[in-house]
């Protein structure tokens, strides 16, 4: 399949080594409007440069679009004219009424994907095969500062693959919500049928955290989204004071975990169900549903609704 990306930012620059290393990518083509830095990306990776995204789209079959969310509607309306396979990186627009209306244009007979990079990553497979009664739920994604996000608050820029987890695998019912914080840092508790679910994410930490925390009455699962580890600790075998002291023992174990790179994951698998014009696992209303979750968070922030 020839496959294209429009952006070549942070992301598609990942985008573009991604789809060069796949077999299934017959051709690579990339745009970007600083033609300077796309023949640079396309001589690294062995893409064919174009100065437009018409031109682009002329030559391919499907595309990733990364370029930033305020400008995701107007690249995206080309590619749906174009006809082509879409893969839309996150948040799928800047707002869910914008997203909605541009959903209300696309074609039939295309594959639309949304990147919440994070339903990839296997830990979150692995702990949904254990976790069956959860009666508490964490998820912490914790950054440094960075100068790649401009013009977005950190609950769509951190935040989403959380709120993707959490409202599209874990549950799916509406969730009650009640967020603080600003734009940099928020704090949310969400109950979502009866089970507390705590998320925080910031982008002023010293240190590079993402987590996620289950409880359930006999076990607790922790999982860690950069070393792709899964560890659940059993109920204490026994407990006791020693040298007054309190000791208990438990029973630890390590989930044997088949690591990957997610996005490699993500993009092989757009390009698979594209080829089959099968639907993409984040479909464009799971991505709209996090926008939406996202709004009502950002309305609890002391900013308001103003990154």
């Amino acid at each position: 399949m020839d496959v294209g990306v429009i952006g070549v930012g942070t992301m598609g620059r990942n985008h573009v080594r991604v789809y060069s290393e796949l077999k299934s990518v017959a051709h690579l083509g990339i745009c970007d409007v600083n033609a300077q830095a796309a023949e640079a990306i396309g001589k690294q990776h062995g893409a064919t440069v174009y100065p437009t995204v018409g031109e682009l789209l002329a030559h391919v079959d499907a595309v990733s679009v990364c370029v930033p969310t305020q400008h995701h509607a107007a690249v995206v309306r080309q590619v749906f004219f174009a006809k082509k396979h879409a893969f839309i990186e996150k948040p799928i627009c800047a707002t869910a009424a914008e997203a909605r209306e541009l959903m209300a244009v696309r074609p039939a007979g295309i594959t639309i994907g949304v990147g919440h990079i994070e339903r990839f990553n296997p830990i979150i497979a692995e702990i949904k095969k254990i976790v069956t009664k959860p009666l508490y739920v964490e998820l912490k994604r914790h950054n440094p500062a960075s100068a790649r996000v401009t013009g977005s608050s950190v609950v769509e820029d951190l935040m989403i693959h959380d709120i993707d987890i959490i409202v599209n695998v874990f549950f799916p019912d509406p969730c009650h919500i009640h967020s603080v914080g600003n734009a940099d840092l928020c704090s949310v508790l969400m109950e979502c049928g009866g089970v507390p679910v705590a998320l925080s994410a910031s982008r002023k930490a010293s240190k590079k955290i993402r987590m996620i925390y289950i409880e359930e009455e006999e076990f607790t699962v922790e999982g860690d989204f950069m070393s792709q580890e899964v560890t659940i600790y059993r109920k204490p075998g026994r407990y006791q004071f020693e040298n007054e002291r309190y000791v208990q023992e438990n029973i630890i174990e390590k989930v044997m975990v088949n690591k990957v790179e997610p996005l490699k994951v993500e993009l092989a698998t757009f390009i698979d169900c594209a080829k089959k014009h099968a639907p993409f696992p984040v479909t464009p209303e799971q991505a709209i549903r996090n926008l939406e979750v996202s709004e009502q968070i950002r309305a609890g922030l002391s900013f308001g609704n103003q990154p």
